[in-house]
C-alpha cells in the first residue's frame, strides 16, 4: 500500500504552470470565496441562525472544491502530462505528487 502522506516526493515546476491560461478566472473565483469568508465572519458577529451560517459554509466549501478540482485538472493535463512525456524519474515524481494531492483533497 502506498503512503500518500509522504510529501517529501513533492517537486516543483519551473516553467509556466498549467493554470496560467485561467489565472484571472481563478483569482476572481478566489476573491469571491474571500468575500464569502468575510460574510461568514459577519454572520457569526451578528449572531445569525446556525443553519444559515452552515449553509453558507457549505457553499464556500463547494466553491473551494471547485477551484481545487480545476487546478488539479490543469496540473494533470499540463505539468504531469509534460513530465510523463519526457519520461524517466521526473514523470514518476509528478505522478506521485499528483497522487498525494488527490489523496489530500479526498481527505478534506
Amino acid at each position: 500500500m502506498s503512503d500518500f502522506s509522504d510529501e517529501s516526493a513533492m517537486t516543483t515546476h519551473a516553467g509556466p504552470h498549467g493554470y496560467i491560461s485561467s489565472k484571472d478566472a481563478y483569482v476572481k473565483r478566489l476573491r469571491r470565496i474571500e468575500g464569502q469568508a468575510r460574510g461568514l465572519q459577519g454572520m457569526v458577529a451578528d449572531e445569525l441562525y446556525c443553519i444559515d451560517i452552515l449553509t453558507q459554509i457549505s457553499a464556500m466549501t463547494s466553491a473551494l472544491q471547485s477551484v481545487a478540482l480545476g487546478l488539479l485538472e490543469d496540473h494533470m493535463s499540463h505539468c504531469v502530462a509534460a513530465a510523463v512525456a519526457a519520461g524517466g524519474e521526473e514523470g514518476d515524481a509528478k505522478i506521485k505528487e499528483a497522487s498525494i494531492a488527490i489523496a489530500r483533497l479526498v481527505r478534506s
